[in-house]
């Protein structure tokens, strides 16, 4: 089965602007798209002969853009094919969302990606964050990797090439990297992959702000120590504190929220307020999960 159909998904046929960036996977999704439709390796070398910035984005889940959108290409990845090549082994295509991948997967038996069930995003995003929860992590089932280079060139790399460590891939420092095409999955048999899956739902409802609007984890738990980023957070007395039309969550202080109209700036601001107060009463840096999309990069 090609993982790379004519009908990849949808990008502008000339530069164009993404309105205003918001915080909120739907709104970045629509951000993008025209009449063109075409292969990852001929639009990333259009791109790179002319010195158009692109972007190659999934569903933009824990993407911060800027108030103003992004200057140049965004293409939008609708690589969503799946195939079992035998059985726990599953090849699935990087715009493939990850919580469908994850809810298939237990339900057919086979562990390793209960957690992805309650995970937003596409698994290129999965993969190249090494998303995880609940003692999982997609990095400790990946099989193989497909990528495009920023000159166009398909690769396939085998898991003795890859690397992977907490919210942390080898993509995320490879220069050349233009997108994740595709992944191979190699999961084990498990008759009790369904209610553990069930069970990690059940706790993200008690436990998650699900129904407001937010972009997951904003911070990565601090290497070394014995506390999550929430609970330093919570612990800072910044529950509810708000900049703008952004808040941190009352449910879950590593979740903020767009709760009244927030803008990419409110959001800023926040982070940054959060990050100077843990740091000012627990001397501890806190890293962001969420990534920044600024309005101009370079070539």
């Amino acid at each position: 089965m090609p993982l790379l159909p004519p009908n990849l998904g949808s990008f502008p046929a000339r530069r164009r602007r993404s309105v205003s960036g918001h915080f909120i996977e739907q709104d970045v999704c629509r951000a993008v798209g025209g009449s063109s439709r075409t292969h990852f390796s001929p639009s990333c070398r259009y791109c790179r002969e002319r010195c158009i910035p692109f972007l190659v984005l999934g569903r933009g889940s824990n993407c911060l853009f800027d108030d103003r959108g992004f200057d140049g290409f965004v293409m939008l990845n609708r690589v969503d094919q799946l195939e079992v090549t035998e059985p726990g082994v599953y090849r699935v295509g990087s715009g493939f969302h990850f919580n469908r991948l994850g809810v298939r997967c237990s339900a057919e038996g086979f562990s390793g990606l209960e957690f992805a069930g309650g995970i937003p995003g596409t698994v290129g995003g999965a993969v190249f964050m090494n998303a995880g929860a609940d003692c999982q992590e997609t990095g400790d089932v990946v099989d193989s990797v497909e990528i495009v280079t920023m000159d166009g060139e398909l690769q396939v790399l085998r898991r003795s090439e890859l690397a992977f460590g907490y919210r942390w891939s080898a993509f995320q420092d490879m220069k050349d990297l233009a997108a994740i095409v595709a992944v191979t999955f190699r999961l084990t048999p498990s008759t009790a992959a369904t209610e553990r899956q069930r069970a990690f739902l059940e706790r993200r409802r008690r436990t998650q702000p699900i129904g407001e609007r937010s972009a997951g984890s904003v911070f990565r738990n601090p290497s070394g120590a014995e506390i999550s980023a929430g609970r330093l957070i919570e612990l800072a007395g910044l529950k509810g504190f708000a900049v703008g039309g952004a808040k941190v969550s009352n449910v879950h202080a590593n979740f903020f929220v767009n709760f009244n109209g927030s803008t990419s700036q409110d959001m800023l601001a926040l982070i940054s307020h959060v990050k100077e107060s843990v740091d000012k009463k627990f001397q501890i840096e806190l890293k962001e999960e969420v990534k920044y999309v600024p309005h101009r990069t370079q070539m």
